[in-house]
């Protein structure tokens, strides 16, 4: 086997990894709800997640670790990145505030301040803002 091939493995196993904690967040109420579908659908297709790994995720989601990035600024970063996801699948706007709500919860955010970030977040996705200043203007949301 080529270092290649361990990357390539590895990298794959992480994108799993994080599909499978986004499943378990979606089905946390038990249920996922065809806007969840949805956008389950689009995060599969953007991590190169295979159709039948995609089935063997959604019917075992459980056996996959739960690995929310330990670095703030990474949180921020797929924060940005599920932000920008739901804000373009046009995920009707209860829908998407509940569904980033709970995927904000999943990446380790408190879910007493869950609503407030990803009220900034959706505002800021919305105003086209970059990486850089989404990651910078979350951290100084308080201030």
């Amino acid at each position: 086997m080529s270092i290649s091939d361990l990357f390539d493995s590895g990298f794959q196993k992480r994108n799993q990894d994080h599909f499978a904690s986004i499943v378990r967040v979606a089905m946390s109420d038990g249920v996922i709800t065809d806007e969840e579908k949805a956008f389950l659908d689009r995060l599969a297709h953007n991590l190169d997640i295979s159709e039948n790994d995609y089935k063997e995720i959604l019917k075992d989601y459980r056996a996959h670790p739960i690995n929310p990035p330990v670095d703030y600024d990474r949180r921020l970063e797929r924060l940005f990145d599920l932000s920008r996801m739901v804000y373009a699948d046009h995920i009707k706007e209860i829908d998407q505030v509940v569904l980033l709500e709970k995927l904000s919860i999943g990446l380790g955010f408190k879910s007493e301040n869950a609503k407030y970030v990803v009220d900034k977040a959706l505002k800021l996705v919305d105003q086209g803002a970059d990486v850089d200043t989404f990651v910078d203007e979350i951290k100084n949301m308080n201030r």
